[in-house]
């Protein structure tokens, strides 16, 4: 007999499972009759009852079904019991599967935050098959939308739903998600979940989320996933979409540019910007009084780089007048050398080069004081309180609208 590592006998690991599988090799269904439901928990039982539902014998699904709905609930969580549920999902027909959605609903929200129930519940929606099915289960979901999608397993259930349903199946998540914006967008799963609410979006359910997203751009671009959220809405293009939510950042632009997740935020804005309301944006950042403060700070010497690349012409060569008698002070500090580069690469009359495409100028949109001032803040207000928090009060922190 061979010797393990340690010098006792070694057993053969191979012999039991072989010795398992031998037990249903050639076996009937039939043979386990009032035993599926254990044989559901087995690795190699439920291996051998999905075969035999793969199999044309509506005789063997009616014995596996009927052993196996009473149990539904716990086998959708079970590790191995989980894939017999989706299989049998997968091979019944309507009126079983209205059992099934029956049998589960109550106990929906139980499964789908579970690691094993939230495949078993994708599997569900994936082949729910009339409109009995789909609003028993969107009924059941619906009270617990932003539970599920704040849940590392439940959101990809919520996820399914999106790519599945229709766009009047699914409203209920566009419903909860905008009326709890700012939980959703916040959260390290749902600020994923709301991009796809985005992707998967009808145009009026589109213009639901962006409208209420814009409501709470301010706070949510100080957040370390809301930010996400904001910028994928100005990666869309959309015109309407983008310069809206740029001019909500106006009068804040310095606040935000300090922030370190903000500050990527009024980077993007920078760069995808209107003509007219970049302009508006560089106009805040021209202030001799705070550029050196601007040009110090960790995150904000960024935003004064992008400015430099995208800035229109007049703007840039009245920043780099700012900003010249600095270098000296700045120049050791990398983000002072990276400046400097800029500066001395590219001479004022030469202009910018975008690296962004145009978009047709909203003339009818205009702000500021109409005299080519600073925007937001007056020439020589020393007073700038850069780096308060722009997300309201103690008591409502997130919520900075009246």
């Amino acid at each position: 007999m061979p010797l393990s590592r340690r010098g006792s006998p070694a057993t053969s690991s191979s012999s039991v499972p072989s010795e398992e599988q031998n037990r249903f090799a050639g076996a009937k269904l039939e043979d386990f009759r009032g035993k599926i439901y254990e044989l559901c928990k087995d690795q190699n039982g439920c291996r051998f009852l999905q075969k035999k539902l793969e199999e044309p014998d509506s005789h063997q699904l009616h014995l596996i079904f009927n052993e196996v709905q009473p149990h539904f609930v716990e086998l959708m969580t079970e590790p191995f019991g989980n894939y017999l549920c989706q299989k049998l999902i997968e091979h019944c027909d309507d009126s079983q599967r209205d059992i099934l959605v029956d049998t589960v609903a109550p106990d929906l929200l139980k499964i789908s935050l579970n690691m094993h129930g939230t495949r078993a519940v994708q599997r569900f929606i994936e082949f729910l098959s009339t409109p009995q099915q789909i609003h028993a289960v969107t009924v059941a979901l619906n009270p617990n939308v932003v539970t599920l999608i704040k849940d590392l397993n439940g959101n990809h259930v919520i996820q399914k739903c999106l790519h599945r349903l229709s766009a009047e199946h699914k409203q209920f998540i566009y419903d909860a998600v905008s009326e709890n914006c700012i939980q959703v967008a916040t959260h390290r799963h749902g600020c994923c979940v709301l991009q796809r609410c985005i992707d998967y979006a009808s145009e009026a359910q589109k213009n639901q989320l962006v409208k209420v997203i814009t409501w709470h751009a301010l706070p949510l671009v100080q957040d370390p996933f809301g930010n996400y959220v904001v910028q994928y809405v100005l990666d869309l293009g959309d015109i309407t979409y983008t310069d809206t939510i740029v001019r909500c950042f106006l009068e804040h632009v310095c606040d935000l540019s300090v922030q370190k997740f903000s500050s990527n935020v009024i980077e993007k804005c920078i760069r995808v910007a209107e003509p007219e309301t970049r302009r508006l944006l560089v106009a805040e950042l021209l202030n001799e009084t705070n550029i050196e403060k601007l040009l110090r700070d960790s995150f904000a010497n960024y935003v004064v780089q992008t400015c430099l690349e995208y800035a229109d012409q007049d703007q840039r060569v009245q920043l780099v007048e700012y900003i010249r008698p600095l270098l000296p002070s700045i120049r050791s500090t990398p983000y002072g050398k990276r400046i400097h580069s800029k500066i001395q690469r590219e001479q004022p009359q030469q202009g910018r080069q975008r690296g962004v495409r145009q978009h047709q100028s909203l003339g009818s949109l205009r702000y500021g004081n109409g005299n080519g001032g600073s925007f937001g803040y007056q020439n020589g207000d020393s007073s700038l309180a850069f780096g308060l928090p722009l997300i309201g009060n103690s008591g409502d922190p997130l919520y900075p609208y009246p």
